[in-house]
């Protein structure tokens, strides 16, 4: 029996385009289907009954929840096919570290930026920057976080590039000048095929957030 493989997902959803750039990556096909995030489906609702989030990863009926797990996930299931993590026990620990951190810190930090005004969006953007230099330290001088190979890190990471142009419109700084190896590193990404593909436009997130913005009453 073949594999049925459905991914629900959001195409802005940072944490989704890293289980498509991981299924891309590892030729694995899927059917897509996207989700209204403001208006939650029945199937998703029915699939991720405790979070209530995308992405799910549906393998033969089984839903697979959190965008980290789902990529573990992937990795086991499908270990011969572009490994993501490397095969050294303590590199692996490492990388499933710096995810860790880029899932605990980057998402708020860029929030408070685009969610906030006044001094509270002064305070975001020095909490960003202040994460942002932490991993463009970690990367250093390598082309990709583990080395000389896109792996685990890269994909964690890189969907949160969809997201800098609206963090830098709503908070008016260019990450670049602080960040320059951070930026290369995520253009060097965007030169694979999997990233290039599963990447959202950085202008349509932005007029998205501005959506939310007036919903959420903040303009």
């Amino acid at each position: 029996m073949a594999d049925e493989l459905i991914l629900l997902d959001f195409w802005g959803s940072m944490y989704g385009m890293r289980v498509r750039i991981a299924l891309a990556e590892k030729g694995i096909k899927y059917e897509y289907k996207e989700q209204d995030v403001l208006n939650k489906s029945p199937l998703l609702l029915q699939m991720n009954a405790i979070h209530k989030k995308v992405p799910v990863l549906i393998h033969n009926g089984k839903p697979v929840c959190e965008s980290q797990i789902i990529l573990q996930y992937i990795e086991e299931v499908w270990p011969d096919k572009a490994p993501l993590l490397p095969s050294d026990p303590y590199q692996r620990a490492q990388a499933r570290f710096w995810a860790d951190f880029i899932d605990k810190k980057v998402y708020d930090g860029g929030k408070k930026i685009w969610a906030t005004n006044g001094e509270e969006r002064q305070a975001g953007k020095k909490e960003l920057f202040e994460i942002l230099k932490v991993l463009e330290a970690e990367l250093g001088d390598k082309p990709y976080f583990g080395g000389d190979s896109f792996g685990y890190v890269d994909v964690a990471l890189v969907g949160f590039y969809s997201w800098f142009y609206a963090y830098e419109t709503f908070g008016n700084f260019s990450i670049e000048a602080e960040c320059p190896k951070l930026i290369a590193w995520a253009k060097r990404c965007l030169e694979r095929e999997s990233v290039a593909k599963s990447l959202a436009g950085g202008k349509k997130v932005h007029e998205f957030l501005g959506e939310v913005r007036k919903m959420w009453g903040i303009e």
